[in-house]
């Protein structure tokens, strides 16, 4: 059975942590269950959560366990509609995605700062800018990111030297038990140089939680892995 929940304690009893589990939690502390564009579903099987679902606008997030009864998940999504579905690979849905990996990283390494500074609090347009996100409409992320900030649900941060943004991250959901780094970019002039990876590095720092990020593959692997990410998973996005 899915229902719908109506209130923050309906996900009580979920004992799942992965990067999906992250993102539905910090979406439900963010917003709550108060707005029509933010709603929050559960599916149990035998009186145990087996999955949990968040919807924003047209965006689903889904997290699941081996428990879950996949047939009924399909059938909501299709009864449902949806713009996406963002889950693990363990869900399969006769939909085109998109896919990659998954990582974490429970280690909190040291890092120097030689000649820049941390912005943990930058103009927003700064940073949308410096990200270039090409198909992201600046009021509508705006919106969200701001309001995620002012929950404590996420954060911004950039890198600067003399003043200009030379690398950027976002920890785009935050929860006690993990967080998910996003729109790590570094300059183009600036990369090899090791500030990308001090940036990440304090970000990593300034959470006592797991961090997790997804990335594509083929794509930075050595990177995380010099930070202490660790491969755990793929990651699928069905449009």
């Amino acid at each position: 059975m899915i229902e719908k929940i109506t209130d923050e304690s309906g996900f009580e009893g979920w004992k799942n942590n992965d990067i999906f589990s992250v993102r539905i939690m910090s979406l439900l502390k963010s917003y709550g269950c108060k707005y029509g564009f933010a709603t929050y579903y559960k599916q149990i099987v035998d009186g145990n959560i087996t999955a949990i679902l968040s919807k924003l606008d047209g965006d689903f997030t889904l997290s699941i366990t081996d428990s879950a009864d996949t047939e009924e998940l399909i059938h909501f999504f299709c009864v449902t509609g949806y713009t996406s579905i963002t889950c693990s690979d363990d869900f399969t849905f006769g939909a085109r995605y998109d896919e990659g990996v998954t990582m974490y990283c429970d280690a909190k390494k040291d890092y120097r700062l030689s000649g820049v500074t941390i912005d943990e609090y930058p103009k927003l347009m700064d940073l949308f800018n410096f990200v270039d996100y090409q198909s992201q409409d600046f009021k509508s992320w705006y919106v969200d990111i701001s309001h995620r900030v002012r929950h404590g649900t996420a954060k911004a941060y950039t890198l600067c030297l003399d003043d200009d943004i030379i690398a950027s991250g976002i920890l785009s959901a935050i929860t006690e038990n993990g967080a998910i780094l996003t729109a790590v970019r570094c300059q183009n002039e600036f990369r090899g140089m090791g500030y990308g990876s001090t940036l990440v590095a304090a970000i990593c720092n300034d959470v006592a939680c797991r961090v997790h990020i997804m990335r594509d593959d083929g794509m930075n692997e050595h990177f995380y892995e010099r930070l202490g990410f660790i491969n755990n998973g793929r990651w699928r996005i069905y449009r």
